[in-house]
């Protein structure tokens, strides 16, 4: 079977697609990072005359021999699994494309997105590749992270969001909270920032941590980003609150993840830390950071499985 992995080249967005498409097509995934032209652009997924070369001649000319499965995420990747599926592939679109999802063979999204329907898939959090095999992986490329003292706490921060704060004042509640546990319990910070990220945020972390055993990548120019092995060998996760993705990377791992002041996210996002806080997959960071038993939250398999049988995939 072969398989298309849709998107627009956007982390959130790739990851996803890639994750969902690798799942249910190892061996046999095409990656398409599409950026379409004005007016599609602005339009996306509806499809307006000339769609099919919004594209660019490459995916235009490839709409002649589409794959046996299109598997897309976010909205500009909508418009391309909606003229694979005109040209006789499988679709399935990753996030609320904001169109009837009928235009879609399944349609997945969070469960906090709202979004129900006959061929409508729900997860809690976001897609992602991280499982056993993965964290094994990134235990054997980062072999060297074992020599840190423990625990080892990694620091995996955002920027602020439509629902979330995340900005200098945020990260100093936040230090203050994980000063305190170092003082008491040692260990080393395996630290990482995102593209999101404010510049005034990345210079402040640049020497907060300087004396303390541990890594940070802050960017490009700290070499190779170490993420993967910053999740496989943490003792503890903290996560700044304003990443789905990223939190929901963190719980997909065995180790006790901490997300600060969740009660001042708003909207979905809310939902969505209000239910692990429910099951008592996270908890709100406190200077304690007081050890507690995580099952790993993994809904990318169960998803594949849903989506191999309702469509009946080999």
């Amino acid at each position: 079977m072969q398989c298309w992995a849709v998107s627009d080249g956007r982390a959130g967005n790739l990851r996803q697609a890639e994750a969902l498409a690798r799942a249910l097509a190892p061996a046999a995934v095409r990656d398409w990072r599409l950026a379409p032209r004005a007016p599609w652009r602005w339009a996306a997924p509806r499809r307006l005359p000339g769609s099919e070369g919004a594209f660019g001649g490459d995916f235009a000319a490839a709409l002649s021999a589409p794959p046996t499965l299109a598997v897309g995420c976010g909205r500009q990747a909508a418009l391309a699994t909606r003229l694979l599926r005109a040209h006789g592939a499988r679709t399935v679109q990753i996030l609320d494309p904001r169109l009837d999802p009928a235009h879609w063979d399944l349609v997945v999204v969070p469960e906090h997105d709202g979004l129900r329907g006959d061929n409508v898939v729900t997860l809690l959090g976001s897609l992602h590749p991280v499982d056993d095999a993965w964290l094994a992986r990134a235990r054997t490329e980062f072999a060297a992270f074992a020599d840190l003292p423990r625990p080892r706490t990694a620091l995996l921060l955002g920027g602020s969001s439509r629902h979330a704060r995340f900005d200098r004042t945020s990260f100093e509640a936040l230090a203050s909270r994980l000063d305190a546990a170092l003082a008491r319990d040692g260990g080393s910070v395996l630290l990482t920032a995102s593209r999101r990220t404010p510049p005034e945020l990345r210079d402040a972390l640049r020497g907060r941590y300087a004396n303390t055993p541990g890594i940070a990548w802050l960017g490009g120019d700290d070499g190779p980003n170490p993420y993967p092995g910053l999740l496989a060998w943490a003792d503890r996760i903290v996560c700044s609150p304003d990443s789905v993705n990223m939190i929901s990377e963190a719980c997909a791992t065995r180790a006790p993840v901490f997300v600060p002041d969740p009660a001042r996210v708003s909207g979905r996002p809310r939902r969505f830390l209000d239910t692990l806080l429910a099951r008592g997959r996270i908890r709100a960071m406190d200077a304690s950071l007081a050890s507690f038993k995580a099952e790993p939250l993994r809904e990318t398999a169960r998803v594949a499985a849903e989506v191999r049988s309702r469509l009946a995939l080999p």
